[in-house]
């Protein structure tokens, strides 16, 4: 809704946006009515309704009810954080386990009087369930029962508690006290914290056993920017749709202007092209990374060769002595038996033999849980070639492992080629100081932006494989119904697990810098990140087995000790994002939507997505047959121009700019290449001039710019992509 545009018989908005809804329905009821992140109220409708309401005076738009879907120790020691302090990051997932020592709130003294928010008292949760470390938790299902009907609450608690065992993890990955000897099955054993330890969580819970829905989700950003929140990680994803469309988009802008910053999944769609979610240039977007630690278990064959794979099994062991070695697709009736799916395996030829399945469709756990149901005494869980390499660990339901798509072909084979194949499986427990790490995880989704090709994303990549954090103690750590154990940590992989590693950092840096943006911060955490090892080489990508690009990484791998002194920041305020809006050519109600304030787009001005001061470049260019992309030069060249400001935030200094080509084919101009810095905060333009020939359409070159006073590093990535 319009806002301003109430007329004035109303008193009340709510009145207003009553009165709207009571035109074209007189049954529909408003589910939520919104103030903050929006103006306006969910409810019911038939499409027909829908329809009749978009006509009606002071309506902005109407949207449909979307379906979110969540992005499913060792870490502070592996990013470099010792002792560290923070301010409260907020969590949307699906509730918190109290009773988990993640929360233990000793030490903490009462929570700052600028809190507003609660403790909601529902089914298993009652006012004690929150402390000084867990300082708020409430639930938003109104959305949810309205598409799908009444939550049942045989399965699932209709209040804060998390059943699902995902809120707990990610909270506690950002903002988990420090727990002494916690472990999966002595697996990762050690001390367990969040990345801002001392930091307060609160816990919005949106998402339930049939999803996360919009409507829901707007309603705890809504409630999220009321309570006082300072930093907002969302783990969940719905697709792309313009700005003004998304509803995460919509909250999280309204949430940037109130200081808030945002961080968001990137999704679990890698590693094909344009897969990211939660795009907008006012979110960080994280992508997921590996850590320098495994969890070993090989595969030992009848014919003396052995093979390496990784499992989380804890249970008795399989017997020295070597046993058959069946592969699933010759043990079953149906085609597609090769991927152990319920009832898909004959009994009479698995029982009692270590059963070879592709990976695929089905949850991995769940294909254990397959063989072990037909009698099976173990399982291989090969990949196949849209998982590659990557490995990721389970706490598997009977002894097995998995292994990569060429040890997987090898060991079929093996099978198809021996008369009496056999094998056993052993399990090393953890292993660390794992080389090369970290790498870019095969499901991490990636660019290019499919909204904007201009804006660069993800942001960084944080870790995101392996996890070890709290638990639910409603669910085993497989979440599968035949899984009776209960743990207080469980170890999981997903961009779920890598945005919460940087939402805490980034509470640290809003702990360190309380007058920062929110693009301030996230300028931070992007302009320091490494996209090299030590040794120089790229980052490498673990579904190639080459290097990563930033379509994969974006600026690189965050690096949260040297992101709270970067330097230098590009800093972004209300009014840029607006701009960015109009050049989009986004019509007046449609940046109304996202502003919630009219706003009129100056007509002699020429607007540029490439002028948002964003710090990294991307541009579009197109192929020399079809027009040239740009300004074009001589022969078919693209000129391409950014304007960029960078605010001192640091000692000050002079810094130059040293400048990586994408190709001989790309000439990259910097104007001026010395900045002199003085007082903090003072702020420093310049422009980068790109001039490329033609290239193949299809073709991805890829550069970096960094500015440097010998001792800060201040690094943005180039991409250049011709259609």
């Amino acid at each position: 809704m319009a806002k301003s545009r109430m007329p004035i018989t109303f008193k009340e908005h709510t009145h207003w946006y009553d009165s709207s809804l009571k035109q074209v329905s007189q049954s529909a009821q408003m589910l939520y009515t919104y103030n903050n992140v929006i103006h306006g109220f969910s409810t019911r409708l038939t499409p027909e309704e829908a329809k009749s309401m978009e006509q009606i005076p002071g309506i902005l738009s109407v949207l449909p009810e979307i379906k979110y879907h969540l992005h499913t120790t060792h870490t502070p020691e592996f990013l470099g954080l010792d002792k560290a302090d923070g301010l409260p990051p907020r969590v949307l997932d699906t509730g918190a386990w109290p009773e988990s020592p993640s929360y233990d709130d000793r030490g903490l003294g009462p929570v700052h009087s600028g809190w507003k928010g609660e403790c909601e008292v529902g089914k298993s949760f009652n006012s004690s369930s929150c402390n000084n470390k867990l300082i708020g938790a409430r639930a938003f299902y109104k959305g949810y029962e309205a598409t799908l009907g009444p939550i049942d609450e045989s399965r699932e608690s209709k209040s804060p508690r998390d059943d699902d065992g995902h809120g707990t993890h990610t909270s506690t990955t950002a903002g988990g006290a420090p727990v002494e000897g916690a472990s999966l099955f002595k697996y990762a054993s050690g001390t367990a914290r969040g990345m801002a330890p001392r930091a307060r969580v609160a816990v919005y819970k949106v998402c339930w056993m049939g999803g996360c829905f919009s409507a829901d989700i707007l309603a705890a950003m809504d409630r999220a920017v009321e309570d006082g929140v300072d930093v907002l990680s969302m783990s969940l994803g719905g697709g792309t749709s313009d700005y003004y469309r998304d509803s995460v988009a919509i909250g999280a802008f309204a949430a940037m202007e109130r200081g808030i910053l945002v961080s968001c999944s990137a999704g679990n769609a890698g590693p094909s092209q344009f897969t990211l979610s939660n795009v907008a240039p006012w979110i960080l977007t994280v992508g997921a990374g590996t850590l320098d630690r495994d969890f070993p278990a090989y595969v030992s064959l009848g014919n003396g060769k052995n093979f390496s794979g990784v499992s989380l099994y804890s249970g008795e062991a399989l017997p020295g002595s070597l046993i058959p070695l069946v592969y699933a697709g010759n043990a079953t009736n149906v085609t597609n038996g090769n991927l152990c799916m319920t009832g898909t395996l004959l009994p009479e030829k698995v029982a009692g033999k270590i059963v070879l399945c592709d990976r695929g469709i089905n949850a991995r756990v769940q294909k254990g849980a397959v063989v072990k149901a037909a009698g099976g005494a173990g399982m291989v869980l090969a990949n196949t070639a849209a998982n590659g390499e990557e490995l990721v660990a389970d706490a598997h339901l009977l002894p097995a492992t998995s292994v990569g798509q060429k040890n997987g072909d090898v060991i079929r084979d093996y099978l198809f080629s021996d008369p009496k194949p056999t094998a056993t499986i052993i399990f090393a427990g953890t292993k660390l100081g794992v080389q090369p790490s970290p790498v870019v995880a095969a499901f991490s989704s990636r660019g290019p932006n499919s909204i904007t090709a201009e804006i660069l994303k993800p942001d960084l990549i944080a870790p995101g494989v392996n996890i070890l954090a709290g638990w639910s103690g409603k669910v085993g750590p497989t979440g599968l119904p035949t899984d009776d154990r209960r743990v207080l940590f469980n170890i999981v992989s997903g961009t779920s697990m890598s945005c919460p590693h940087a939402s805490g950092l980034a509470a640290l840096l809003k702990a360190a810098h309380p007058d920062w943006s929110p693009a301030a911060v996230r300028s931070a955490l992007m302009t320091t990140a490494y996209s090299t090892y030590k040794s120089g080489e790229k980052i490498l990508d673990v579904a190639t087995g080459k290097a990563s690009t930033p379509f994969d990484h974006g600026s690189g791998h965050v690096d949260p000790v040297s992101a709270l002194d970067p330097g230098l920041v590009y800093d972004a305020t209300v009014d840029d994002y607006i701009d960015f809006l109009c050049a989009l050519n986004y019509s007046g109600d449609q940046i109304k939507s996202l502003a919630r304030k009219d706003v009129t787009c100056n007509a002699r001005e020429k607007y540029s997505v490439r002028n948002l001061n964003y710090p990294s470049f991307a541009a579009l260019l197109e192929t020399a047959q079809s027009g040239g992309g740009g300004s074009s030069g001589g022969g078919g060249d693209s000129r391409v121009v950014y304007t960029r400001t960078l605010t001192n935030v640091g000692a000050g200094g002079v810094y130059k700019v040293s400048v990586t080509s994408p190709s001989q084919s790309v000439k990259v101009l910097v104007e001026p290449e010395e900045l002199s810095f003085g007082a903090k905060n003072e702020k420093k333009t310049y422009t980068v001039t790109l001039v490329a020939e033609s290239m193949p359409s299809g073709t991805n070159l890829f550069g970096r710019l960094e500015w440097s006073d010998g001792k800060h590093i201040v690094g943005s990535p180039i991409a250049l992509s011709w259609i």
